[in-house]
């Protein structure tokens, strides 16, 4: 009898126990929102929700990657165009100066003119964004481009930056430049033979020079024998006699090398020895702000040579600067499409996280009213099945 009534008492308690956990949880989804509060109300689809939550906090910091590497590449291609801007104007006063508009008061001006274009172009070259400059590639924390003067003047700007882009992981396997090597961008490399201007003899050597930009190369006769140099008479190169068809000739304050053919040489002089495909925006601006200046007393016919020369070789670091900027206009573009790309990616999953984790409010209703009536029903049959007493059984 005891045992009977001991496992009528257990099941009840058990019926109750589990609608009312069931009318527990169904009621904690209506109030949360929210199908699944514990990995135990459905471990398979808490694991799912674990792996897209993970996955969408990867891809949000692959997002804040994307949006500081756009911001930076639209600050540096917003430069580049200034620069671009800065390189037309210059090249509009040198073809004014080439064409004899300007006397020697106004080629004065022009000089200085091209000048405060080289200064605004260093400062330019060595912006700072969030902290850190743009063009100096891996190494941000310092100026790319340092100066050297005198009088107040530039006579030499050098790269100081790394040789290496700073990569950043913008999405899954891929990766982008968002900091440009200044030598890239600001230097043609693109080398070509050494051009004479002829009004000393000497021609180009068959070896390959490493000289860039412009080289000014003077000519002295010992009265034996001539020579040559290339850092403005520091250190001179004894020609033979006959001359020789690859002299090598050292700048003693770079250690570049320029090959001269010295067989022709049959003057002396100074003569401008150009390297197109090397020019690089400083040591063009430089060369151009010393010819306007004509600090070697060249000819008129010289300096005219030289003006008209001039123009190709700021159209060349021109060109360089306009090609740079629509490269990383490209890039900006590019990237702008992958952010859009991994947003998809992202509110997808968003969507998949919140299908799995939503209560369905209707379906919810109705298992709340079959479980509170089962719950009654238990509650009914228990009320009648307890109240039974020994008299019942005796009966």
């Amino acid at each position: 009898m005891s045992g009977i009534l001991n496992s009528i008492y257990n099941n009840v308690s058990f019926a109750l126990a589990r609608h009312s956990d069931a009318l527990t949880r169904l009621q904690e989804q209506v109030s949360t929102g929210s199908r699944i509060n514990r990995p135990s109300d459905d471990p398979s689809a808490a694991y799912h929700i674990l792996t897209l939550n993970t996955e969408q906090s990867s891809l949000e910091n692959y997002i804040q990657k994307l949006s500081d590497t756009m911001s930076t590449l639209e600050v540096s291609s917003s430069v580049l165009q200034q620069m671009s801007s800065v390189i037309s104007q210059a090249r509009v006063s040198v073809t004014q100066i080439a064409s004899g508009v300007y006397d020697e008061d106004g080629r004065q001006r022009a000089a200085e003119a091209i000048d405060d274009v080289l200064e605004q172009l260093v400062q330019l070259a060595n912006t700072k964004h969030n902290g850190c400059y743009l063009f100096g590639g891996a190494n941000t924390s310092q100026a790319p481009y340092v100066v050297e003067r005198t009088d107040g003047e530039i006579t030499s700007v050098s790269y100081q930056g790394s040789l290496d882009q700073r990569n950043v992981d913008v999405a899954p396997g891929v990766t982008s430049a968002a900091y440009y090597v200044g030598e890239d961008l600001f230097r043609s490399s693109q080398r070509s033979t050494p051009e004479f201007s002829g009004i000393t003899g000497a021609a180009a050597g068959t070896g390959t020079s490493n000289v860039t930009g412009d080289v000014w190369l003077t000519v002295t006769f010992d009265g034996s024998n001539y020579q040559i140099s290339i850092d403005d008479g520091a250190t001179f190169v004894t020609v033979p006699s006959g001359g020789d068809a690859n002299q090598q000739v050292t700048d003693s304050r770079t250690g570049k090398v320029l090959y001269v053919d010295t067989t022709g040489i049959d003057s002396t002089g100074v003569e401008l020895v150009r390297v197109p495909g090397t020019y690089d925006i400083f040591s063009t601006l430089i060369s151009i702000r010393d010819i306007l200046r004509n600090d070697r007393d060249l000819s008129d016919q010289q300096l005219n040579q030289l003006h008209s020369d001039s123009m190709t070789a700021l159209e060349e670091i021109g060109n360089l600067v306009t090609q740079k900027q629509v490269s990383v206009g490209a890039k900006v573009g590019f990237l702008s499409q992958l952010n859009d790309s991994l947003e998809s990616v992202k509110y997808d999953a968003e969507d998949e996280v919140s299908r799995l984790e939503e209560a369905d409010i209707a379906q919810i209703a109705i298992d709340l009213s079959r479980h509170e009536l089962l719950y009654e029903m238990s509650l009914s049959v228990a009320g009648k099945l307890m109240s039974l007493s020994l008299l019942d059984f005796i009966e």
